[in-house]
């Protein structure tokens, strides 16, 4: 499979559907980026953003789910790919979390908190610099739960990566919330509701060469892989291009290769940059003192809401 594929365009019924959907007007908005989950491999992320801070390219909402929220919030935030690598080189499973004895998980994510207001620079969603939606996924309803507007970020964040088996659930107002990767592998469509008119959806793969399914973890996350290649075209039909880092070969905890991680999530971004570079409106001629650079689109945020 290519690292970057082009999503055909929307004819007028497929557009109007999902204008239906969506409840809302898709106004021209720019582009948004729906980060998908990965756990380690998700660092590859980083190397998606580096190549699009090196083009410029105007961002106007992002979306997470899983490690990908994590990336996501950090952009938000006003963080840059070099600030989440400094993070990310020297992170490791245990600042995240932590082995405990609980019937409903394997390890608890409280660690988390410190983690993320270490990386983060802004803690709520009406402080974010740019848009930001984290979808989780509600265990009692079955059903996406997508948090943007406004509210701690933290609470949505831990809840989209706990991942069933290994993180215990988060109770929320009379929510269990598990890995939002279980009801929505890559979040594309809250982009749309957002305002974007290009979602740039930044799939990690399935790992290849699973051969020995002798504990829970990996016959949970086989499972994982399975249902998730059946409902890819619940996104994929949201998105206009999908990257996938080549990272196919490492595995969900290979924390201590974020250095090839990032670099093969820029290599995949890079071969996409001639793509988006067309959506852009040509530059207008400025003086020579003007500095060249093109501003990040930043559009309000709304009231604190759940879309299920």
């Amino acid at each position: 499979m290519s690292p970057v594929e082009t999503m055909p365009k929307e004819n007028w019924w497929q557009a109007a559907r999902s204008w239906i959907r969506s409840g809302t007007a898709r106004r021209p908005g720019g582009i948004g980026l729906a980060f998908g989950g990965g756990f380690a491999r998700g660092i590859a992320h980083v190397g998606v953003l580096r190549a699009l801070e090196k083009h410029k390219i105007p961002i106007c909402a992002v979306s997470g789910v899983s490690s990908g929220a994590i990336v996501a919030a950090a952009i938000a935030s006003g963080a840059t790919s070099y600030d989440i690598e400094k993070v990310a080189l020297a992170m490791k499973f245990r600042d995240v979390a932590r082995w405990t004895l609980n019937i409903m998980g394997l390890a608890g994510n409280e660690r988390m908190i410190p983690f993320l207001a270490r990386l983060l620079k802004a803690g709520r969603f009406e402080d974010m610099q740019i848009p930001l939606a984290i979808v989780a996924t509600d265990l009692i309803t079955g059903k996406a739960v997508t948090f943007h507007g406004a509210g701690d970020v933290m609470l949505p964040i831990r809840a989209s990566c706990a991942y069933p088996g290994l993180f215990s659930p988060i109770r929320y107002q009379g929510q269990l919330l598990v890995d939002g990767f279980v009801s929505m592998e890559v979040p594309a469509e809250p982009l749309l509701q957002m305002g974007a008119d290009r979602v740039i959806s930044i799939n990690i793969p399935n790992h290849d060469g699973i051969q020995d399914y002798g504990n829970m973890l990996s016959v949970v996350s086989r499972c994982f892989q399975v249902m998730g290649g059946r409902c890819e075209y619940n996104w994929r039909r949201y998105s206009k291009l999908v990257i996938t880092p080549p990272v196919a070969d490492m595995t969900w905890d290979s924390f201590a290769s974020a250095k090839k991680l990032i670099e093969c999530g820029e290599q995949a971004a890079m071969a996409a940059i001639p793509t988006i570079l067309k959506w852009l409106p040509a530059p207008e001629t400025v003086p020579a003192s003007s500095k060249d650079a093109i501003p990040v689109a930043v559009s309000p945020a709304s009231d604190l809401s759940t879309t299920t």
